[in-house]
């Protein structure tokens, strides 16, 4: 709402470089009505020229819940006072006070500092400059595309593993880890992205590319090593992955243990066979319902590369021009899988 090339953060922009403080709470009015001492009702159109002018005034501002009206101007608000407030100016103390009580968005600008609070539900977050959050925006892109390097090294091995049918756990978990690490790192660029409004449209391509793959490449990988696999367990696999603390998700025994492993479980020695979906994913064209029929009717990938044509055929949903397809598909993938890993040496 507050976003670079949003209406508001036109007008709040107007209020920082006019060097003037203002108080403005986006809710319903009706609502926030409670609190209200004095002030002039408006009820008018809400322009950013017309918030600069009304911040002129000492008091605070209501605008709708959808900031396309403002409704008061030069209210005085009377917050609980027994609400504990951690500010020290009145104007940053009623924000803090008015964001508790209320379900309402409240700005503090300081006049005196060019700072610009914004308080919710308790939460506070000071706006940044906008070249400030694209520096640490271009940072993290850099990070990021680190970690979808390594990701990508660590995949391709897992898939000549499987292919050759030497996979252990310790390299699943390593695949894990970094698709992971990987999401977390692109969480983090989707808020800067947000703060940046109409300024983050290339960081947005950039992150866009960077993660194409990654989330499906996951699930699949899920998909393939779970210990009792069950559509209820996988779900509970990638919510639990995605809560857990940074450092848990280091721990090999503990991520092992998500997977529904023994966590005391040597993952170096302990030896895993893929069911098909992550490598079946792969081969363009070919149905999520299909590759869960191929999966259901031959148990893992080392049995469907044995599979005979017929066998292949005779899979509900496959038929004569998909088997081919299938074979084709596997074939070129382990030829791809051996150019890049070539390369990666």
């Amino acid at each position: 709402m507050v976003a670079p090339g949003t209406a508001v953060r036109e007008g709040l922009d107007a209020i920082v470089q006019g060097r003037l403080g203002a108080l403005i709470c986006i809710g319903d009015s009706d609502e926030l009505s409670f609190l209200y001492s004095g002030g002039i009702r408006l009820d008018i159109d809400y322009t950013p020229a017309l918030l600069y002018q009304v911040a002129k005034m000492d008091g605070a501002i209501i605008l709708s819940a959808n900031a396309t009206k403002i409704c008061w101007a030069n209210v005085q608000l009377m917050p609980d006072p027994t609400i504990l407030s951690l500010e020290t100016g009145t104007r940053h103390r009623t924000a803090e006070r008015v964001a508790k009580q209320t379900d309402a968005l409240v700005i503090a600008v300081s006049a005196s500092r060019d700072v610009v609070s914004l308080y919710l539900d308790g939460a506070k977050y000071i706006l940044e400059e906008i070249p400030v959050v694209l520096a640490k925006a271009n940072q993290a892109l850099a990070t990021l595309d680190k970690y979808r390097t390594r990701l990508d090294q660590v995949s391709t091995r897992l898939t000549a593993l499987e292919f050759e049918g030497g996979v252990t756990l310790h390299d699943v978990l390593t695949v894990l880890q970094r698709a992971e690490l990987v999401t977390r790192m692109a969480v983090e660029i989707e808020r800067y992205i947000v703060e940046l409004g109409t300024e983050g449209r290339l960081i947005e391509m950039q992150l866009e590319e960077t993660m194409v793959g990654v989330a499906a490449d996951k699930a699949a990988l899920v998909h393939d090593y779970l210990a009792e696999p069950s559509e209820e367990s996988f779900a509970l696999v990638l919510d639990q992955l995605a809560r857990l603390p940074h450092q848990d998700l280091l721990d090999f025994g503990r991520l092992a243990e998500v997977l529904g492993y023994d966590r005391k479980l040597n993952t170096l020695d302990h030896p895993v066979s893929p069911r098909g979906f992550r490598i079946l994913s792969r081969i363009p064209r070919l149905p999520k319902l299909v590759i869960q029929a191929i999966v259901r009717e031959f148990g893992g990938l080392e049995e469907i590369l044995a599979a005979t044509d017929a066998e292949l055929e005779a899979v509900e949903g496959v038929g004569d021009m998909r088997a081919k397809d299938i074979r084709e598909g596997l074939r070129r993938l382990q030829e791809i899988n051996l150019v890049d890993r070539y390369l990666q040496t």
